[in-house]
């Protein structure tokens, strides 16, 4: 015949399903602050505790810091969904470097041993001012006590559940916690610790995952002392956009809004849009000049010209001191000549201005001229220097610019074979059009219209817009607020970014809040 005492202390079938549904219920959390905050509500119904506090091991493990709190007769609800957790850490080592075993809760996560107390004001060898100054302030009657540790999957304490004043379930008074309910707490603290381990670990996956991505995006950035920043200000821009299109009810975007995740796999492919530049070589990435390689090859055309130049005076000193009849005013003139064409050359070298036809015929006069070194003479500027020189806009040559323009095709390559989760698979998509353009005029793949994702046209725009304004750029001027937004009209127009982005860009004056936060006094001139 079974014990009475051991038979009332034992969980019956409803109890078990109770805790079933509570398991499922925990797996179903997602949110971590909830999901504390249903494991304390849960163990307290399950118990019948009129009150309960929820600890979280600090990650160094030396404290306890309070989760939620919960106390029914006092309305008290604190942390999670209830009001700002206010109370300081419970300290797991003393002064002396030992472990404090004074705290009933500290104790209990440093043995990870279950201690049930029928009466806090009559319990021996631990210290309870801290329940005794609560009920002084309060006016409750702290009595009975339970203190359950939490164990995740490697047998470590993540966290202390302690439960106040068990009540009788008919008549409400308080009595201590009976074994069923000791069993009932250490089976949901187990239950919680698997939910919370699941949950905490996807967190911690989640952050390394978005901490890494940003550490790549970082290095790029780095790569190029002229870019850093880009990739933030990039991020900074396109969420600001996708945050607005969420908050938009009216117009194009009423209907259009952006979950959770699809707002984090925006991010991530913001982060990573130029993860391809990573295989570009620094000289073509921080091409200042046009003749700039591994460094500024003005200065070898600079030598040509000093020598050329002490070839004409070597021949005015020598007719003098050999009384010649020498020209020597034409061959001032001549010197004169070199030194104008000499700065012409330094000017279209570091130009971003259009080049137009008669000045690459210029500097095609200019190579016809020749130099001499002590065994043969050669032109005044080589092939490459002249192609260079030639270039129409900017400083990249077009090999330089295929090359440059490689780094969206690259950026696909790279993130395709990432195995992100389902719901940030598009990251790879989003993050490799974004040079694309409506029109189908852009790179890698020439996309147009339909074929373009609306992430990856803000993405564009963003892009575009940080790059006109941008102040660290070697090889262009910064562009004021208001001539990028004239830019960007134009590129409207010609159905290069989207208009109904773009208006919303302008509408909502994301582009001020940018520009205040980013830009130059000099450059706002709106």
């Amino acid at each position: 015949m079974q014990d009475k005492k051991n038979s009332g202390d034992s969980i019956d079938a409803d109890h078990v399903r109770r805790l079933t549904q509570i398991g499922l219920a925990l797996s179903a959390e997602k949110d971590i602050d909830r999901l504390l905050e249903k494991i304390l509500t849960e163990a307290r119904t399950i118990t019948n505790a009129d009150g309960g506090t929820l600890y979280m091991m600090s990650d160094n493990a030396k404290e306890l810091q309070f989760a939620i709190v919960q106390n029914e007769s006092l309305g008290l609800a604190m942390g999670g969904t209830g009001d700002e957790m206010t109370w300081p850490t419970l300290k797991l080592i003393a002064a002396d470097g030992s472990s404090d075993h004074t705290h009933v809760s500290a104790h209990v996560a440093a043995t990870g041993e279950v201690v049930n107390i029928p009466d806090v004001y009559d319990a021996p060898g631990f210290n309870f001012d801290g329940p005794r100054a609560f009920d002084q302030a309060t006016g409750y009657r702290t009595q009975s006590m339970l203190v359950v540790p939490m164990r995740n999957h490697d047998n470590d304490i993540i966290g202390v559940l302690q439960l106040i004043n068990s009540k009788d379930q008919e008549e409400g008074h308080v009595i201590p916690f009976s074994g069923k309910a000791q069993k009932l707490a250490e089976s949901m603290a187990s239950q919680a610790a698997v939910a919370l381990t699941k949950n905490l670990l996807i967190v911690e996956l989640e952050n390394l995952l978005d901490a890494f991505i940003q550490t790549i995006a970082i290095a790029i950035d780095e790569k190029s002392p002229y870019t850093g920043g880009h990739v933030r200000r990039v991020v900074d821009l396109t969420i600001k956009i996708a945050n607005r299109i969420n908050h938009t009810h009216e117009g194009y975007f009423a209907s259009i809004s952006f979950c959770d995740d699809e707002m984090r796999e925006l991010r991530m492919a913001a982060w990573l849009h130029d993860v391809g530049k990573i295989t570009t070589p620094e000289h073509v990435v921080d091409k200042s000049t046009k003749l700039e390689k591994v460094y500024d090859r003005i200065e070898d055309v600079k030598i040509r010209f000093e020598m050329l130049k002490r070839e004409y005076q070597l021949a005015i000193k020598n007719a003098r001191e050999n009384l010649d009849d020498y020209p020597s005013q034409d061959v001032e003139k001549e010197i004169k000549a070199l030194d104008e064409e000499y700065q012409f050359l330094v000017r279209v070298n570091s130009s971003s201005e259009f080049i137009e036809d008669k000045m690459i015929e210029r500097i095609k006069l200019i190579a016809q001229r020749t130099w001499s070194t002590s065994t043969q003479t050669l032109p005044l500027l080589t092939e490459d220097e002249i192609y260079n020189l030639s270039i129409r806009h900017g400083t990249l040559n077009a090999e330089e610019r295929n090359i440059i323009n490689n780094h969206a095709a690259v950026t696909y390559k790279m993130l395709a074979k990432l195995p992100f989760p389902r719901k940030l698979q598009k990251i790879a998509e989003y993050a490799a059009a974004h040079h694309e353009k409506l029109d189908g005029s852009g790179y890698p793949l020439g996309l147009k219209g339909e074929q373009l994702p609306l992430q990856s046209r803000i993405i564009a725009l963003a892009d575009i817009f940080e790059a006109l304004t941008a102040k660290d750029r070697p090889y262009k001027k910064e562009k004021t607020l208001g001539e990028a937004l004239k830019i960007m009209e134009s590129m409207v127009k010609d159905q290069h970014i989207d208009s109904n982005l773009y208006e919303l860009f302008i509408k909502e004056k994301i582009y001020m809040d940018y520009a205040i936060r980013e830009l130059t006094p000099q450059q706002m001139d709106i």
